[in-house]
């Protein structure tokens, strides 16, 4: 299995997800958009396709313009039937590879925060659970694609998952999340922590151990289902 992973900074990996592709045997490769020879394959030669986070905007094109070709080898990818999968910034910009807006959210949503299972997803789509807190780190969010359907919520942020067809997902949420990577983010994205309703502290964001393992489960949920 060829795991294609679009890294945009050096902070936001795969987290939980290496396990998941260790169990696989996946052969994971990178595209690392902060280094001067990034490449991307042909979206053919991919199984799967994991658009990472990041701080940037997906409209800051004119200073990153990476953006433009990163869009539009997941376009491709998608015409092309192969699963992909975007987390927050991922997410991001899977729906503006599709035509669909991405601007600024009505309030940053940092911090541990639940998500909820949207009503009425229908038969054939993943399903959320009713009711799982992840983490947040965001203060853009994306309309949903044509054809997409919305698949969970939080109160903050009414678009946090969506679902395209059978073998695309969006996930504004990180479900992923490791403590090693919110200690980075700390590092990297402190000057993000302005005070708001949905801005936690330092010390909340750093929580206990045990409360990632539902997201993790979660996330190795939607990746079986993406692959299988």
């Amino acid at each position: 299995m060829h795991v294609q992973v679009l890294q945009h900074v050096p902070f936001e990996g795969v987290g939980s997800m290496a396990e998941w592709f260790q169990a696989r045997g996946a052969a994971v490769h990178y595209t690392r958009f902060f280094e001067a020879d990034a490449r991307l394959p042909d979206p053919a030669s991919c199984d799967l396709i994991v658009a990472m986070g990041g701080p940037m905007s997906v409209n800051d094109e004119a200073e990153l313009p990476w953006l433009i070709e990163e869009k539009a080898f997941l376009r491709q990818a998608i015409e092309q039937g192969i699963p992909v999968l975007g987390i927050c910034l991922g997410a991001q910009l899977i729906a503006s590879a599709l035509g669909a807006r991405v601007q600024p959210n009505a309030q940053a949503e940092i911090g541990w925060f639940p998500v909820w299972r949207a009503e009425s997803v229908g038969e054939g789509y993943f399903v959320f659970p009713d009711r799982v807190e992840l983490l947040h780190w965001h203060g853009e969010t994306f309309d949903l694609p044509e054809g997409a359907r919305l698949l969970a919520s939080s109160e903050a942020c009414r678009h946090q998952a969506f679902q395209l067809g059978q073998r695309v997902i969006g996930l504004q949420c990180h479900p992923e999340m490791t403590p090693v990577i919110v200690t980075d983010l700390l590092a990297e994205c402190a000057n993000e922590l302005r005070p708001g309703p949905w801005v936690q502290t330092p010390a909340q964001l750093a929580a206990e151990p045990r409360t990632y393992l539902p997201g993790n489960v979660l996330m190795a949920r939607v990746l079986d289902y993406l692959l299988d």
